[in-house]
């Protein structure tokens, strides 16, 4: 008579892999999962105790829980990578000719529009529109800067939004101009939105190409699940919740979806009650399977390089633009008033609405604490609030994080030496400030829970390149420049805990931990970066892409 037992069916079994989870390794080898969830951890006797559908052999790389983005536009990204796409340009040069091939591979566009060109690749990081004019001499050409807080225009692309030495700058933007005072083609912030007016309105099918092409995109680097950090009309773009939830309900998007609906600049002309209500609407509209709403997305400044991050003191170098806080000196644009956080946010998490603060200068995050302050102990404390960027932070804030429940949501792969910020921010900074940047140890030591995002397309959407950075205070591949406050550098096992459990608990995602019962979202690693030289980690790859025990991605 045959004993042996029948082996169990399952979906996916993985062997041969280095399994963490929490901080630590996992004493087990092979992880089986069936129905979505880990039903199995344990070693090598699990490979005949199952029968798998699909069976991959780790070959000794990290398999950890699949990582979450909490900061990032996919959407944009996506339709981004389909357009004129300028991301991976490294010169002026390189943008040129780009720009110069796109447009003639696209005589019949009627616009030619795209991004990711960077401000240090050019003088002062202001492209001039005689430069887009040369290359782009026949229609109108709006190509937004990679930090998404700016635009370049060509001449024909100005006319059309009836931009004129004449034209006033908006309150929440400036137009960049010549000795003349003519308009150079460069617009910062809320300026950018007066050619977005005019622009052609995306297609339906340019919005459904670009989220499957993101979502392929984040899988790819073995994210399953994100916030996209903006749900509305924004930089040229309109809102594009609809489009998730149809895209959801017909199964093409597979990923975890949550949503922060943005709080536009001014509340659309209404109070600040009926502007909460109305979210609540949106949210009763499209949220539900598949499309979790429960955050607000809150841009209380802008970036440093351009000076609109909001500072407490004034930049080092005169500039034409920004309230001044004080009335002493440009200390960047605050695009709510701290009297106006002190009343949406408290209304917010009162309404169930957790709120997704970017934050740049210190003056901004301390504006988002004293807000959340407002808001009932009984409440905060149920609440995921989160204060995203944090670049410069007033150490004196440091510890207000923890008691107020405020997650610390790190984009990580900024905090080094780079060109932009030699070029851009170290002149106008000083050196005081300079010390407050990306203060993610200090945080960690104070107790303040740590979660991750990339803000792509920002920056690349791959969690080991921004990893490397928090662990070296490098960027990738760089060994001649210093690091940038290397006493505020993470660990490893502390930026993977951030990147998978700290970031699914963020925004209500399930997984995060390998335990069985638990959802089977995975990423899976090219080799052990626990093993090898910090200065490496960058090299990692994700090789294969687990969501709910279906693999999604592979290399």
């Amino acid at each position: 008579m045959n004993d042996t037992a029948v082996p169990t069916p399952a979906d996916l079994l993985i062997h041969s892999a280095k399994l963490w989870s929490d901080g630590s390794y996992l004493p087990h080898s092979v992880l089986v999962a069936k129905d979505g969830a880990i039903v199995a951890l344990g070693g090598d006797e699990l490979r005949d105790a199952y029968d798998a559908a699909r069976v991959i052999d780790a070959g000794g790389g990290l398999v950890t829980p699949s990582f979450v983005d909490s900061h990032v536009h996919m959407t944009q990204g996506g339709i981004e990578q389909l357009r004129c796409d300028l991301t991976e340009c490294t010169s002026a040069e390189e943008v040129y000719a780009e720009i110069k091939a796109y447009a003639a591979a696209n005589p019949d566009a009627e616009w030619i529009l795209g991004g990711g060109w960077r401000m240090p690749q050019f003088p002062g990081g202001k492209p001039t529109k005689e430069a887009l004019d040369e290359l782009v001499p026949d229609r109108p050409a709006y190509l937004i800067n990679a930090d998404h807080h700016g635009a370049w225009a060509n001449s024909l692309a100005l006319e059309a939004a009836g931009i004129t030495a004449d034209t006033p700058d908006p309150e929440d933007g400036r137009i960049e101009r010549d000795a003349d005072g003519n308009p150079m083609g460069t617009l910062q912030e809320g300026a950018a939105d007066l050619v977005g007016r005019v622009l052609p309105e995306v297609t339906d099918e340019e919005i459904r190409a670009g989220q499957i092409a993101g979502e392929k995109y984040l899988f790819s680097f073995g994210v399953t699940g994100w916030q996209e950090a903006i749900l509305g009309d924004f930089l040229g773009y309109e809102d594009f919740t609809p489009m998730f939830r149809r895209l959801i309900d017909e199964g093409e998007i597979q990923g975890r979806v949550t949503g922060a609906l943005w709080v536009s600049r001014g509340f659309e002309g209404m109070t600040i009650p009926e502007f909460v209500a109305d979210l609540e609407r949106r949210r009763e509209e499209f949220g539900g399977r598949g499309l979790t709403i429960n955050t607000a997305k809150i841009m209380v400044d802008g970036v440093a390089e351009n000076e609109t991050a909001a500072m407490e003191e004034p930049y080092l170098k005169a500039c034409t633009c920004g309230d001044s806080g004080s009335g002493e000196g440009n200390t960047g644009l605050a695009y709510f008033s701290r009297e106006e956080l002190l009343e949406v946010v408290p209304l917010l998490n009162e309404r169930g609405f957790n709120v997704h603060f970017h934050t740049i200068g210190d003056r901004a995050a301390r504006y988002a604490l004293d807000a959340v302050e407002q808001v009932p102990a009984e409440t905060r404390a149920k609440m995921r609030n989160h204060i995203a960027h944090i670049q410069v932070v007033n150490p004196e804030d440091v510890g207000r994080f923890a008691p107020l429940n405020v997650t610390a949501n790190m984009q990580a792969l900024w905090a080094s030496y780079d060109a932009q910020m030699l070029d851009l921010t170290v002149p106008i900074m000083g050196d005081e400030r300079m010390k407050w940047q990306y203060l993610f140890r200090s945080l960690e030591k104070a107790g303040t829970t740590l979660a991750c995002g990339s803000d792509w397309p920002v920056s690349t959407p791959d969690p080991w390149q921004a990893i490397h950075v928090a662990v070296n205070r490098r960027t990738p591949g760089v060994t001649d420049l210093p690091q940038l406050l290397p006493e505020e550098a993470l660990s490893l096992e502390s930026m993977l805990t951030a990147y998978t459990r700290g970031s699914h608990e963020l925004i209500g995602i399930p997984g995060g931990v390998l335990e069985v019962g638990e959802a089977c979202d995975l990423a899976i690693a090219d080799r052990d970066p626990f093993t090898a030289d910090p200065a490496d980690i960058y090299r990692t790859t994700n090789v294969a892409t687990v969501l709910a025990g279906e693999v999604v991605y592979e290399a």
